[in-house]
């Protein structure tokens, strides 16, 4: 009878139903009702959202990268994540840059404020930057080269700027530094202080072209392997000013008013491959060459060189080079090419890497 009774009651139930209809879901989580016996499910329509990763406006952010590049932003943004590894704020118009607008991006590792109008770093804005290891500052409107650089840069690009001198301060303590491009600021040799660069422990890179420099800074680091110093006022090159450089690999000094490369020169850079003279007034082939067991490449076109001798490269015997030459440029220079001895290049790697003719007379 108990079973007859609870049938009645369900299928009574069903009947009472009203026809189906297809809920939203809001809809669906307001059905509960207190004392239903079913767990209370909070309003969702007034709870707040959950905050996702910060991204200063406008800006892109993915992975700890933030670029705020071409936005035309007058300031670093004031809402940058703490975790960023990456921040890109290059051509935009910023001014300036203050002493807390990187307080708390202890994490970065590369900052870039290449083509901005920046004229202004604080004393203390970089001190916060403790693991950077790039820094991009070129094109801008700086004269001094900033202060409290984090020691652990490894490059650092200031190029395009208004510099002016390079104190022996500029540098201290910054022995991780790997590059560095100093190039096309208005630098004059009296403006770089004797032993300017002496902290710079492992830079293999340095570049200081497009300035107002006339002779090779001293007391550069035994560690270069590159030195470009293409485009400056340079008028010679003394034994003295490339000392020590023992691991020179390339030096270019293309487009100076070079007339004279002085003897024993080229036995201070023992272990050089190439060597950059072009457009300069030299008016003979620099000597040491035929002495140097590995240099491959010598750029000397567009120059006064008016003879070349049978000994001006190679040295008698063979074995004393370790390596053969494979670029050997003179053309624009006014020697008779039609008079220069085929033994005069018998150490070239191939007749092809020889260029001679086309002067044209100024």
């Amino acid at each position: 009878m108990r079973s007859a009774c609870l049938s009645l009651l369900l299928v009574t139930a069903c009947w009472a139903l009203p026809p189906f209809r297809q809920s939203g879901f809001l809809d669906f989580m307001m059905e509960d009702e207190a004392g239903s016996g079913v767990a209370e499910v909070p309003d969702v329509r007034f709870a707040p959202m959950p905050e996702g990763p910060k991204c200063p406006f406008r800006c892109q952010c993915h992975l700890r990268v933030i670029q705020c590049s071409d936005l035309g932003l007058k300031a670093v943004p004031g809402d940058i994540p703490d975790d960023t590894t990456l921040l890109d704020l290059q051509n935009n118009k910023i001014t300036e840059i203050k002493e807390n607008d990187f307080k708390n991006l202890k994490g970065l590792h590369a900052l870039i404020l290449v083509n901005n109008k920046i004229t202004i770093i604080h004393a203390k804005a970089l001190s916060p930057l403790t693991k950077l290891q790039r820094l991009y500052l070129s094109k801008n409107m700086l004269k001094d080269v900033p202060a409290n650089m984090p020691k652990s840069l490894q490059e650092l690009r200031i190029h395009e700027n208004e510099i002016t001198k390079i104190k022996k301060s500029s540098f201290q303590g910054m022995s991780h530094v790997i590059v560095m491009e100093l190039g096309s600021n208005p630098l004059k040799s009296a403006g770089i202080d004797a032993g300017a660069f002496a902290d710079l422990k492992r830079v293999s890179y340095i570049r200081i072209a497009d300035t107002n420099i006339t002779e090779i800074p001293k007391g550069l680091p035994s560690s270069l392997s590159e030195l470009h110093l293409d485009a400056n006022k340079i008028t010679k090159v003394t034994a003295s000013s490339l000392r020590g450089l023992k691991n020179l690999a390339k030096l270019g000094l293309s487009y100076n008013e070079i007339s004279s490369v002085e003897n024993g020169t080229l036995a201070n850079v023992p272990h050089l491959r190439e060597l950059h003279l072009d457009n300069n007034a030299l008016t003979s082939v620099p000597p040491g060459l035929s002495d140097h067991k590995y240099i491959q490449v010598v750029y000397l076109h567009a120059n006064k060189i008016s003879a070349v001798g049978t000994g001006d490269f190679c040295p008698p015997g063979l074995n004393s080079k370790k390596a053969m030459y494979s670029g050997i440029s003179l053309f624009s220079n006014p020697v008779p090419y039609w008079e220069v001895q085929p033994i005069t290049f018998r150490c070239v790697f191939d007749r092809s890497a020889i260029q001679l003719g086309n002067y044209r007379k100024k």
